[in-house]
């Protein structure tokens, strides 16, 4: 069973969370004037509707596989670029997310450690 409040929650934690590094990822390799702000908003939005409802009906290897094509599909229409750089928008995304992370864990550690 879906429950609406999580879907709501996820949505918005995630658009919090995933849009600025998916934003920073598109601006970088496919360049401003088609990675704009709200089509990175608008990618996790229905990525993750879309994402929530396969899951209901597929699970395992075979929903990671769906929704990979799925976000690779739905950057590759908003960003409007192909698959290849569709890809390389989400590797790119995914290390950015990782070193941002990183420099606030290290801060978050440094902050800890003076105080």
């Amino acid at each position: 069973m879906v429950n609406l409040d999580r879907i709501i929650i996820h949505i918005i934690v995630n658009v919090i969370f995933i849009s600025p590094f998916l934003w920073l990822s598109g601006r970088s390799l496919v360049g401003g004037k088609k990675a704009k702000f709200s089509d990175a908003v608008m990618i996790v939005v229905f990525g993750t509707l879309i994402g929530t409802v396969f899951g209901v009906f597929f699970t395992g290897f075979t929903a990671s596989i769906i929704q990979l094509i799925l976000w690779l599909l739905l950057i590759k229409h908003f960003f409007d670029c192909g698959w290849l750089m569709a890809l390389a928008v989400s590797i790119i995304a995914v290390i950015i997310f990782a070193v941002i992370v990183a420099i606030l864990g290290l801060i978050g550690f440094a902050l800890i450690r003076f105080i």
